[in-house]
């Protein structure tokens, strides 16, 4: 009786049809990551931005800057450094450098969002009277400053009717001091055109609290600006979750 030929005796016509058979099944089972990332997307599509977590938010963002890399454990790396979304995005990119698997189209990704929501929040106060939108100054603000690492001063001139035509950043300094000096702010506040001014500038540490020089500096710009007819309406201090108005509190 004639044996049986085995696989490895098989026709090469018969080998082709097996192989092909499990090409099929291989298509047909997508890697882990990227049935994964098929669900992500139909959950943001269908039940919005809000159903999902931080670290599936961070994931999304990922996807398209890491196409071939499981994002799931780069977000939750991510976060356990950085404690939140917004404070990842809020990362110097050297920090974010030390996160395995991220790389510079990773990091590119981030700071492409966090540019694309201060536009957005920037969007809201400009040519508006910031007076009479201070909940959106402020979220703005927040947005682009509170998490600094180190002190940033910036300036916020308005126009007569005390809509913000320009806001700009004067000066970087150290965790606890940036230098200021009235007259380059007065200078700047001619140049612009600009009738009134709300000074900014945020504590790394969190603690809103005026130092003595934030007091002196502040009495010293709005006499130089007064002198020249400008008027100095607040001086906001913003922490990592609150804020100081110097008008609020009396101090101006």
């Amino acid at each position: 009786m004639g044996r049986k030929p085995g696989l490895a005796e098989a026709s090469p016509g018969l080998l082709a049809i097996i192989d092909s058979g499990a090409a099929s099944t291989a298509e047909a089972a997508p890697p882990g990551h990227l049935g994964h990332r098929a669900r992500m997307r139909a959950k943001l599509l269908t039940a919005g931005p809000d159903a999902l977590l931080d670290h599936e938010l961070l994931e999304m963002v990922l996807f398209l800057a890491l196409p071939r890399r499981d994002t799931k454990p780069i977000a939750r790396a991510l976060l356990a450094r950085f404690g939140s979304f917004a404070g990842t995005l809020a990362a110097p990119p050297q920090e974010l450098g030390t996160i395995e698997g991220l790389g510079e189209a990773g990091m590119a990704a981030l700071k492409t969002v966090q540019a694309a929501a201060l536009r957005l929040a920037r969007a809201e106060v400009i040519d508006r009277p910031v007076l009479n939108n201070w909940d959106r100054l402020l979220a703005y603000l927040t947005a682009a400053i509170a998490r600094e690492r180190v002190e940033q001063f910036r300036i916020l001139f308005l126009d007569t009717r005390n809509r913000l035509i320009a806001d700009e950043a004067q000066a970087r300094g150290t965790v606890n001091h940036t230098p200021v000096y009235p007259r380059e702010v007065v200078k700047r506040a001619l140049e612009l055109q600009a009738t009134a001014l709300i000074l900014v500038h945020n504590h790394p540490s969190g603690d809103p609290t005026p130092s003595r020089a934030d007091l002196e500096m502040t009495q010293e710009i709005k006499v130089a600006a007064g002198s020249l007819g400008i008027v100095l309406h607040d001086h906001l201090i913003v922490g990592n979750g609150r804020h100081l108005s110097f008008r609020r509190e009396g101090l101006l």
